[in-house]
Parts: C-alpha cells; sequence; structure tokens
C-alpha cells in the first residue's frame, strides 16, 4: 500500500495493490508513471468535484501537459466515514481523458 498526502482533505490518502493493479490493467497509459501522477493530482489539484452518482467520492484532477500531448489525471477518492475523528481516504481509480464531464465543481484552483 502507498499513502499520498492530500492538504484538500488535510489526510493521507491510501493506495492499495489490489487497486493499483486495477489502475495498471485498466489504463496503461498510466503504467509508467502511475504513483507520481496520482501524487501531484492529490497533492495539487486543478479541480475537485463531488461526483454526483456517488456521494461519498470525490474527483481529483489535474493537466499534464507531457500526457498524450497533453491530458488531464483524474483520481477517484473514496472517504468513509466508519470512525467520524478519523475517516479512512483511498483511491478506488485513475484515469486520463480529454474533458471532465461528470460531477459538481467543489473547488477549483483560482
Amino acid at each position: 500500500m502507498i499513502s499520498f498526502p492530500c492538504h484538500y482533505l488535510a489526510a493521507c490518502v491510501e493506495l492499495t495493490d489490489e487497486r493499483l493493479a486495477h489502475i495498471q490493467a485498466g489504463h496503461p497509459e498510466l503504467i509508467h508513471a502511475t504513483g507520481d501522477r496520482i501524487a501531484r493530482t492529490l497533492g495539487d489539484p486543478d479541480e475537485i468535484r463531488r461526483d454526483s452518482r456517488f456521494p461519498g467520492m470525490q474527483l481529483f484532477s489535474r493537466w499534464f501537459d507531457d500526457l498524450l500531448g497533453g491530458k488531464i489525471v483524474v483520481v477517484a477518492v473514496v472517504t468513509d466515514e466508519v470512525q467520524a475523528e478519523s475517516p479512512r481516504h483511498w483511491v478506488v481509480t485513475a484515469y486520463v481523458t480529454r474533458r471532465i464531464t461528470q460531477g459538481i465543481i467543489e473547488w477549483s484552483r483560482p
């Protein structure tokens, strides 16, 4: 398991080995820099959206000029509120897209 600091959540976000294998199998464009792209997206996102289908999920996104001629990495993070004083934040998936079409903007870089 890998843990990434996330200032927006004021906590660390977990990436389990199983979720990492899922990302690398389904999104080969991220294989060579998965950890780095996820870390940068969670640590310094361009935008954060609340997924309208899954209220406990947030979509962190960041533009990368050097990814496939310029693309957005989206990292989907679920927050489990099992213990209110220390909720668990974990990566469900990460993928590359040209534009984000879902979710409600919760925060955006000024």
